[in-house]
C-alpha cells in the first residue's frame, strides 16, 4: 500500500510522515532535502535555479514512486510528484521565475512520467494557514528557508487548495493543522490516526 502526504513548506508532513510510519510499522520515503545539490542556491536566486531544482525533484520522485511500487511494502511517502508539476512549477514560472520555454519542457517531461506511474491509495492533505506555515518555518530555522516570502508561501497555499479541490486520483484525507499539534499532544496525533484507520479500513473493503 502507497500513502502519501501532501501539503505546503512547514505544513508538517515529515514530522507526520515519521509519526505514521512508527505506528502503522509503515517504511517511510522522505523528500530529498539534506542532499539537494540546489535547494540553498535557489533560495537565494530563484529564477537563476528554479529549473534545475524541480528537475532534481521531478527526478526524486519519479524514482521514488517506481520503487514504491516494485517494493510490495506498505509504505508512506513525504510529499507527492503531483505537488511539483501542479503546484511548484507552475507558481515559479506564473512568478516569473522560470522561463516559458523550461516550464513547456519540464510539463512535457513530468506528462511522460505520469504514464507511467501510479497515485497513491489514500493522499493525506495537511491544509494550513500561510501564518501557521510562517510560525512553524521560523521554528525549525533551516538556514536556507530564511529567505522565504510571505507571498511566496500564500501563492503556494491557494495552488495547493485549487489542486485538492478537483483532485480525483484516489482516496483523500483533509487534515485542517492549524488548530492540531501531533507532535507535542498525543490526542491531536490519535485523531489523526483514528482518521487514517477509517480510511484504510474503507480502502481493504474496496479491494
Amino acid at each position: 500500500m502507497h500513502i502519501a502526504v501532501a501539503g505546503n513548506i512547514g505544513a508538517g508532513k515529515t514530522t507526520l510522515t515519521q509519526a505514521l510510519a512508527h505506528h502503522f510499522n509503515w517504511e517511510p520515503h522522505f523528500e530529498d532535502v539534506v542532499d539537494n545539490p540546489y535547494l540553498d542556491d535557489f533560495y537565494h536566486a530563484m529564477d537563476r535555479w528554479s529549473f534545475n531544482l524541480q528537475i532534481y525533484f521531478l527526478n526524486s520522485r519519479f524514482r521514488q514512486v517506481l520503487e514504491i511500487r516494485e517494493s510490495g511494502k506498505n509504505i508512506i511517502q513525504d510529499r507527492t510528484i503531483y505537488e511539483d508539476a501542479k503546484i511548484f512549477a507552475p507558481n515559479l514560472h506564473a512568478m516569473g521565475l522560470m522561463s516559458e520555454r523550461d516550464f513547456k519542457n519540464y510539463v512535457s517531461l513530468f506528462e511522460l512520467m505520469q504514464r507511467l506511474v501510479s497515485a497513491p491509495d489514500l493522499l493525506i492533505y495537511l491544509r494550513s494557514s500561510t501564518p501557521n506555515l510562517v510560525k512553524n518555518i521560523q521554528k525549525r530555522g533551516r538556514d536556507y528557508e530564511n529567505s522565504i516570502s510571505i507571498d511566496y508561501l500564500s501563492k503556494l497555499n491557494d495552488r495547493y487548495e485549487d489542486w485538492i479541490s478537483s483532485y480525483d486520483k484516489g482516496k483523500l484525507l483533509i487534515v485542517d493543522v492549524d488548530a492540531l499539534d501531533f507532535v507535542d499532544n498525543p490526542e491531536d496525533l490519535g485523531s489523526i490516526i483514528t482518521r487514517v484507520d477509517a480510511e484504510l479500513n474503507g480502502l481493504f473493503e474496496t479491494k
